[in-house]
């Protein structure tokens, strides 16, 4: 497993002991800043580092000298400073008052406090990596409360080496949920491997994923690596996992379980250390029902589910998401590509049943179909004359212009108003109308203070203002 690492700063010997053992229990490697280091201290290769716990620090000590190195070396590395009653030494307030970002924690000493600090910084470095490096960064886009949950809980998993299953219909963004948990965790500077399992033939993916000697089968005259191997170290993206044949299957459970394999061909053992992301669009609790899929494989890779939410449930992202897309698509193929406000209004109104990858698709042959003007809602593809009132209508703008984004949420408003007048106040009759998971609509019920105001009953009994 790869360890985060953390630096300690302390110059009590005790207490030296005592926070590298901490930290191993955490999870982390702990490395000792030499008490006599002083002035002349280099800091080491900043990747895979956390944060510096800094304790006891006197004004005078080498270990000062060596403080003040690491502040001016490493100036964006985060601090967790254990102080006592908060009264903090010299060097140390020096410390904090350069800028660096920190935590402070108060004896006695609370583990959780600490990990929660430790988890805190770890992802502040990991964001700030992204930061400067924009093209790395495979984020989910958009400020719907639904894909704000999806960012949530990339941030709460990323640090850790937890198996993750991303769900989702095709055309998501499944993989690039996947790719911003990597890109968050101690293992970024490590590779992203990714597999389809459903791309690749049946009797060809054991080889693909592990491996094989040479000679192992009719064609293998030369040794190959598997795709576990080009992971080592870092994170493999199981893509359609549901595809996967039961032999297979039972092959991948042994690998979860002893974290370790053998290539085709080969008796020999080989350790493994990668992190497992997995995806699906496949309902994987249905095919266990059916046989298709193994239940003890699914509770081995749904230790900690993602659900990426379909376009239809984030209408309100697709302004920014078209906005997103055709920067990307400005950069990767010189093409610019403008739409009007009254067409991306009416993209906004579409069910979108390919998803982001659909609206990526449209907007990169707008792009090549449109060069020299803005897009018109006469401009769409046939397709997508889905709401023709949208597309027939004049639209007459104010002097000032019209906010888009409240405009849409207007109507996203009224939409949900009616769908609950519909059903009597019925949370998940309502959802079905609008064709939201119940979830998210009890989500944009809070966005928007409808729950406060109506009284409605779910299924199991209870009122909105419940919610």
């Amino acid at each position: 497993m790869t360890k985060p690492k953390v630096l300690i700063v302390e110059g009590n010997v005790e207490r030296l002991h005592h926070w590298s053992a901490v930290l191993e229990f955490l999870g982390y490697e702990p490395v000792v800043l030499p008490p006599d280091a002083g002035v002349g201290w280099t800091a080491p290769a900043q990747h895979g580092w956390v944060a510096a716990l800094v304790g006891c620090v006197r004004d005078g000590d080498p270990l000062a000298d060596s403080l003040r190195s690491l502040r001016q070396q490493c100036g964006d590395l985060p601090l967790a400073i254990l102080g006592e009653s908060g009264a903090l030494n010299k060097p140390v307030a020096e410390a904090l008052q350069a800028g660096h970002t920190h935590w402070l924690i108060e004896y006695p000493l609370s583990y959780k406090r600490l990990a929660e600090v430790l988890r805190r910084a770890q992802l502040h470095v990991a964001q700030a990596r992204i930061a400067l490096s924009p093209g790395l960064s495979y984020g989910p886009g958009g400020r719907s409360p639904a894909i704000a949950r999806v960012r949530r809980m990339i941030d709460r998993v990323a640090p850790f080496d937890t198996t993750v299953l991303v769900l989702g219909e095709s055309g998501t963004g499944k993989e690039r949920v996947a790719r911003h948990v990597h890109e968050l965790s101690a293992r970024a500077d490590k590779p992203f491997v990714p597999v389809n399992c459903g791309a690749i033939p049946v009797d060809l993916l054991e080889s693909e994923l592990f491996g094989h000697d040479k000679g192992a089968f009719t064609g293998a005259v030369t040794a190959r690596i598997g795709r576990f191997e080009h992971a080592e170290g870092g994170t493999l993206f199981l893509d359609e996992i549901g595809d996967m044949s039961l032999t297979m299957q039972v092959k991948l459970l042994r690998v979860l379980q002893e974290r370790t394999y053998e290539r085709v061909g080969s008796n020999a053992t080989r350790e493994c250390n990668v992190r497992i992301v997995a995806a699906t669009h496949r309902n994987l609790e249905q095919m266990i029902e059916q046989g298709l899929f193994r239940e003890d494989l699914f509770y081995r890779l749904n230790v900690f589910p993602i659900e990426v939410p379909p376009l239809r449930e984030r209408a309100e992202d697709i302004p920014e998401l078209v906005g997103a897309l055709a920067r990307d698509v400005a950069r990767t193929h010189g093409a610019q590509v403008n739409l009007s406000s009254a067409t991306v209004a009416a993209l906004a109104a579409l069910p979108w049943p390919g998803n982001v990858r659909e609206l990526a698709n449209l907007i990169e042959r707008l792009a090549i179909l449109c060069q020299d003007r803005t897009v018109e809602c006469e401009d769409l593809p046939a397709r997508y004359s889905a709401v023709p009132a949208v597309r027939n209508q004049h639209v007459e703008f104010p002097p000032e212009g019209i906010d888009l984004k409240d405009h849409l949420a207007g109507i996203e408003v009224r939409m949900i108003r009616s769908a609950m007048d519909e059903t009597n106040g019925t949370i998940a009759k309502a959802a079905r109308l609008l064709r939201l998971q119940r979830t998210t609509l009890v989500e944009k019920l809070r966005k928007y203070h409808i729950a406060s105001d109506m009284v409605a009953c779910d299924v199991a009994g209870r009122t909105a203002s419940e919610i």
